[in-house]
């Protein structure tokens, strides 16, 4: 799998500036939530041929859906247009959404060749009180790839709100100039038309 050219193919934008290092311990932390997700994206990869497309969505719907806040990250994406949509506009949005993230992450991690994930310990704490933490997807050749997550404590409750690659690369930042077209023109039915299209093109043979 060619992550780097993945991650590279979706824009850049700059990261908030860090203001300060953090150890942080216990069950909850960043952290931790970091590594969940980890865990389960190489299991994935591990059992990816076995399991097919269907039984890598069924493995890492559970965890995506926790520790992403896809509701939040659904509300980024739209941007400020969200406090004029309707809430059956919101909910539909939502759920195309996150269909459609589902998909990409079991498509994505469908195999493996010996990579690792590594989980820095120490956060980056921002002046809003969300977090950073730093990952690295190591490949069994070739260079490490920096995947930095962006977190926030929701009800007591660290969730990921955005995915960086090397510091700089936002994905919702990009997705939100991606379909902000789509938005203005077709309203947020069709940007939820087309979420659901790209969820479907991510199963293989679609």
């Amino acid at each position: 799998m060619n992550f780097r050219r993945h991650f590279l193919s979706i824009g850049l934008l700059p990261l908030l500036i860090p203001t300060a290092t953090i150890n942080l311990r216990a069950e909850s932390t960043p952290a931790a939530t970091a590594q969940r997700l980890c865990d389960v994206l190489l299991d994935a990869m591990k059992q990816g041929p076995k399991l097919g497309y269907d039984g890598r969505l069924q493995l890492l719907s559970p965890t995506i859906t926790d520790v992403l806040d896809l509701p939040l990250m659904t509300r980024l994406v739209v941007g400020p247009r969200w406090s004029t949509l309707t809430a059956a506009e919101r909910d539909e949005l939502v759920g195309a959404f996150t269909a459609y993230s589902l998909s990409n992450y079991a498509n994505r991690f469908s195999d493996y060749s010996g990579e690792k994930f590594t989980v820095d310990p120490a956060v980056t704490r921002l002046e809003r009180g969300d977090v950073i933490v730093h990952t690295r997807l190591i490949p069994h050749d070739g260079e490490p790839v920096q995947l930095d997550y962006l977190m926030r404590n929701t009800g007591g409750k660290w969730k990921i709100i955005d995915v960086f690659l090397n510091g700089t690369i936002s994905e919702l930042a990009t997705k939100r100039s991606e379909y902000s077209a789509t938005l203005r023109q077709s309203g947020a039915a069709g940007l939820a038309g087309l979420l659901r299209k790209k969820a479907q093109a991510e199963e293989p043979g679609k």
